[in-house]
């Protein structure tokens, strides 16, 4: 019987929540911006969606006219299950990362 109860509570220890490992979802910035990744769609932080090279932990695409970053190259990759960088990338090398964490659901 207690080993029985051991393993229970070992496995119960050692149980977590199922996450997705995949950068899609809705993500915000520190300056206030939030965009969205399905797939190989992005809706960018004006509002614009579009495609974009879509891997599993990274995305890059070109920002459309009307975003502050207009024709600039942005590459996006997947931290951990609640953040990301996303970066600036000029003359084929990224900037300084910006962190962005997933926006909290209220409901």
């Amino acid at each position: 019987m207690f080993r029985a109860c051991a393993v229970a509570a070992f496995v119960f220890v050692l149980a977590r929540p199922a996450v997705a490992d995949a950068i899609d979802g809705d993500w915000c910035g520190q300056k206030g911006l939030h965009l969205t990744i399905k797939g190989p769609e992005i809706t960018t932080p004006s509002g614009v969606t579009l495609k974009g090279n879509y891997h599993r932990h990274e995305f890059a695409y070109t920002a459309p006219p009307s975003d502050g970053d207009a024709g600039m190259q942005i590459y996006l990759k997947l931290l951990s299950e609640d953040f990301m960088n996303f970066y600036h990338v000029k003359d084929g090398k990224p900037g300084e990362p910006e962190l962005w964490r997933r926006c909290e659901v209220i409901s």
